[in-house]
């Protein structure tokens, strides 16, 4: 049986966390690298205003769904100037089939406006900025960032959560912390694409419910692993 790591070593914070704990993230993330080369945003998008409006529609649905609805929703409403004019009952139609249309059309409604008011129709290249946008919050920014403007980030959603909790490289719950103590563990060049990795790795093998153990790359230094 694989010697498996300790659960007892504890997270030091941002500033100096443990070593081995550095050693083994480090280790995972490289393992994940050669697993997934091809680890991407599964989102469809041309552009960063694309980017963000499959982000935000894509709370509480799958990749799959929001790529099913965002070509007919982006012909009709190309840009930040043609979405903050739509007609709330033909977005809400557009986008129905993600779930919770009635918050979304409000949400990319309110959003598209402070785009045209705000930065002149584009989206802000800024976290700071980012966040203060209806429906935007630190996930979506870093999703936007990392991928439509090459800034590193790390998007805290369910998978990531989940796989940082049970590879032992976090023991917090509010994705805030989690950013931060995967961020202390992984260089900076890395945070997009071990966001990516990890989402790959969750919905490929190591889902919530039923982890394929057996078949994991890592499982050697996960303490949640099952032999």
């Amino acid at each position: 049986m694989a010697s498996r790591p300790s659960l007892s070593v504890a997270i030091a914070g941002a500033a100096r966390p443990d070593a081995a704990l550095v050693r083994r993230a480090r280790r995972v993330n490289r393992i994940l690298a050669d697993e997934y080369p091809d680890a991407r945003c599964e989102l469809d998008y041309r552009n960063p205003f694309e980017l963000i409006v499959a982000t935000v529609l894509s709370a509480q649905c799958t990749d799959v769904q929001v790529n099913a609805v965002t070509p007919a929703l982006f012909a009709a409403f190309p840009n930040a100037e043609a979405l903050a004019a739509a007609p709330r009952e033909r977005l809400e139609a557009l986008i129905r089939s993600t779930g919770f249309f009635h918050a979304k059309a409000q949400s990319l409604l309110e959003l598209s406006r402070a785009l045209v008011e705000r930065f002149g129709g584009e989206v802000p290249p800024r976290l700071d900025d980012l966040v203060t946008l209806r429906g935007v919050g630190r996930k979506t920014a870093n999703v936007v960032l990392g991928n439509a403007f090459g800034v590193p980030g790390i998007p805290v959603d369910t998978h990531v959560g989940r796989l940082a909790r049970r590879l032992g490289l976090t023991v917090n719950a509010d994705p805030d912390a989690v950013e931060r103590d995967l961020g202390a563990l992984i260089p900076r060049s890395e945070w997009t694409q071990l966001s990516h990795r990890l989402i790959f790795h969750g919905r490929r093998r190591c889902r919530a419910r039923k982890p394929a153990c057996g078949e994991c790359p890592i499982r050697s230094l996960c303490p949640s692993a099952e032999f």
